[in-house]
């Protein structure tokens, strides 16, 4: 049984979460660092967008600084994340891993197999649904919003019929990273109230459809808490990927690399107001 590093790096601002991702990614690349599952929080409750996103266009800056949040593009593509209550993982492995596809898709599809049993693990009655087939696809998709959650990818986790976690892939110097969202809870009102729409029906009308597609553990019924589920998605990765994971810490080149990635990218807004 192969073993993989296991990082905790606890609630960071989104600057740095970002940037310790890219510095795992970077570290992995250059055979420092062996395949990585990492998790943690966020401090502030942060709106992160994708890598494609238009900043200005799409977010209400003057809501987002009222209610005190952070900010910060990802490297990844998707839509827009408010990270809060919930559990975010990142799985940085070498594109050449055996255990990896060279298909995006399929390759997504088996890093969220810790996903998937990590949810089992808590009693969830998760699955892996398909979305090859267009019309499967559009139950999970929403048109005309920001909102990551309702962007399909070709593989979704889902309970009940709903989405249960939202995920996101690059590949950078022939290394997979894979960071997502698994929700505790969520504040759909206070997502859609940083987003911009053409009118407050519209609004409206996307919150409704977003409730209908995506769903937390609270909504399931479960309170589960941040330790916990560190736990229960900790014993998800091993038995899903057939890995032993060993808790470990950043090295001191990758913090070194950190400090730099915010200074230089993360923390900038050459970078978070690129597009």
């Amino acid at each position: 049984m192969e073993t993989w590093r296991l990082l905790h790096t606890g609630f960071s601002d989104p600057a740095v979460n970002m940037a310790v991702d890219e510095a795992i990614l970077h570290a992995n690349s250059r055979g420092l660092v062996p395949p990585t599952v990492r998790f943690y929080g966020w401090n502030p409750p942060t709106l992160s967008i994708g890598y494609f996103q238009r900043a200005t266009k799409e977010i209400d800056f003057d809501a987002l600084n009222a209610q005190g949040l952070g900010f910060v593009r990802r490297p990844t593509g998707g839509r827009a994340v408010l990270h809060d209550k919930e559990l975010t993982y990142s799985v940085i492995v070498p594109e050449s891993h055996p255990m990896m596809p060279s298909s995006v898709n399929e390759s997504y599809r088996v890093l969220s197999l810790g996903l998937l049993e990590g949810f089992r693990e808590l009693g969830f009655s998760a699955e892996m649904v398909s979305l090859a087939d267009e019309e499967e696809k559009k139950k999970f998709e929403t048109l005309g919003s920001a909102a990551c959650f309702d962007s399909p990818s070709w593989y979704e986790l889902v309970v009940e019929g709903r989405k249960v976690a939202g995920s996101a892939q690059v590949r950078q110097l022939h290394t997979i990273l894979q960071h997502g969202s698994i929700l505790l809870d969520m504040n759909v009102e206070q997502l859609f109230s940083v987003l911009y729409f053409s009118s407050e029906r519209t609004r409206e009308r996307m919150v409704r459809m977003f409730r209908d597609k995506a769903v937390s553990m609270k909504d399931l019924g479960r309170e589960v808490s941040y330790e916990e589920s560190m736990e229960a998605f900790t014993k998800g990765f091993e038995r899903g990927l057939g890995i032993r994971l060993e808790p470990s810490g950043l090295t001191p080149d990758e913090q070194a690399h950190v400090e730099q990635l915010v200074a230089e990218k993360y923390g900038t807004e050459s970078w978070n107001f690129k597009k």
